[in-house]
Parts: structure tokens; C-alpha cells; sequence
């Protein structure tokens, strides 16, 4: 609870505005609460045995235990599909940490996810380039396609492949508009090619995205940015830069353009 006191109210006694008690935080019925229904609060022993070997592996990379947050909550998203009681807690254990702590991390990133997420997370970039290419119509028509609102707890069809998402700028304004599947890049997108893109994704299709390997399970994708290897051949065979991405450094050669000299040592 909070005390707020209004402006240009009756003034109690010696002078001062009655104050107003404000409950700060989420409601109970608030959508996207890590609570979610049925979310697990805690391991069994095979599962948090299997999880602490992992965890172990990734905070011995780091001088600071506590640095390896961030990757740790990669590996419980894998484990659950999204972020729960269960993976908060095993993450505060790990690291020494409060559960707030973990919780404020979590919360912060849009990568972590608070409901149950299908097994191709679909993302689709609205901000300023992408929606003036048209990617307000690619979320419109995908959300009439699927019979999904990212806006809702009814974000991931019913047979669990796909959950829509409205995401924000993802760095790649060069090919807009962009659609995100497992943060993997599609780039140039229509509601035509993007409706098929999901079509071929719930019909278990094996889909390559416009850079990088072939896609696999958003738990699946989850682990390796914690991470661990991907295991797939060719899995880490990066696919060159296209030409909008080149296009000013090309122009940049042609007209001789380079960085000015640095004048003096950084900090004086």
C-alpha cells in the first residue's frame, strides 16, 4: 500500500489534503502473472538433480555466480516452455538470490515468457519501418487465421504448435516487415507468405528461416541460448549479410568514407 495525497481536496485538519490509500501491483485476476494456473512451483528430485548438473556447467563460466542469471533463466524456460514458481525458485537457490530478485529479471525481458508457449513462438514487429511495410496487416491476418489475440491469455492455438506474439523492434529494419519464429529472422514478410509460413509450421514441415539453420522447438531454442550446443549439422553455418544490410558500407567504400582518427586515450 502507498499513500497518495490529491490535489484540490478538502484539507484536513492542520492544513493538509486527506490522503488516499492506493494498492500498488498486479491484481489476482491480472493477465501474465508468473502464477500461472497449473505453473509448477517446484522440481521433482530427477528433474532438479538433471537441472542443477546444467546450471552448474553454465555459472562455471562465469567469475560471479550471480552474472549467470540471465542464461539460467534461458535453461528453465526450457525445461517449462515458459518462466514458473518452479524455475524462479530453482534460479534464486542457484545464485543466492531472492525469488524477487529472479522475478524482477524475468519480468524485465520480453524473451521470458509468463504463459505457456507453443512449440513455435511467432512474433511480429509492428514499430515504425515494419508497420509502414505492412506489418500491421501481417498481425491482423494472422490473428484472424489462427483465431488468436496476443492481447489475451488465448495467444496459442488450441493444438499448442503456435503462440502469436506483437513484438517490438528487433534490429532488422533492413528487410521489413519482419516476422520472428523461435527469434529466428523472416524477413519480408506479407499476411500471404506469413499465413503460409504458420501452416507449414503446425503441419510439422521442416521451415529454414531467411538466415540461419532450420528452426526447432521453442523449448528446444530456449536451452541453446542458455547455452548449450545446438547438436543439428549445419546448425552454426551463419548465412552471409544481404545486400540492404551492405548497402552502407558499400556506399560508404565507393566514396572513400572512413572513421576519423581517435584523438586522445578514452577517459580523458
Amino acid at each position: 500500500m502507498t499513500r497518495v495525497q490529491p490535489t484540490g481536496e478538502s484539507a484536513a485538519p492542520q492544513g493538509r489534503p486527506e490522503p488516499v490509500f492506493v494498492e500498488l501491483g498486479r491484481t489476482a485476476d491480472e493477465a501474465d502473472r508468473i502464477e500461472h494456473p497449473g505453473a509448477p512451483r517446484t522440481y521433482p528430485p530427477e528433474v532438479r538433480d538433471r537441472l542443477e548438473a546444467d546450471a552448474a556447467a553454465v555459472i562455471g563460466r562465469y567469475p560471479v555466480a550471480r552474472s549467470a542469471l540471465i542464461p539460467l533463466l534461458h535453461l528453465v524456460q526450457a525445461e517449462d516452455g515458459y518462466i514458473t514458481p518452479a524455475g524462479i525458485e530453482f534460479c534464486a537457490a542457484q545464485l543466492a538470490l531472492t525469488g524477487a530478485e529472479v522475478a524482477a529479471v524475468a519480468t524485465f525481458y520480453s524473451m521470458y515468457r509468463r504463459r505457456p508457449t507453443g512449440d513455435y513462438h511467432v512474433g511480429v514487429c509492428t514499430n515504425t519501418l515494419c508497420a509502414i511495410m505492412g506489418g500491421d496487416a501481417i498481425l491482423a491476418a494472422l490473428e484472424r487465421h489462427l483465431d488468436v489475440d496476443p492481447g489475451s491469455a488465448s495467444d496459442t492455438t488450441g493444438d499448442g504448435k503456435i503462440t502469436l506474439d506483437h513484438i517490438e523492434c528487433n534490429a532488422a529494419c533492413d528487410y521489413a516487415p519482419v516476422v520472428m519464429v523461435n527469434w529466428e529472422f523472416f524477413d519480408n514478410q506479407t499476411p500471404e507468405s506469413a499465413t503460409a509460413l504458420v501452416d507449414a509450421l503446425r503441419a510439422g514441415k521442416r521451415i529454414t528461416p531467411t538466415r540461419g539453420a532450420s528452426l526447432c522447438t521453442f523449448r528446444e531454442t530456449a536451452r541453446i541460448l542458455a547455452g548449450f550446443p545446438d547438436p543439428r549439422p549445419g546448425a552454426n553455418d551463419g548465412a552471409p549479410p544481404g545486400d540492404p544490410t551492405l548497402a552502407g558500407l558499400r556506399v560508404a567504400r565507393e566514396r572513400n568514407m572512413r572513421a576519423p582518427e581517435p584523438t586522445g586515450t578514452e577517459g580523458e
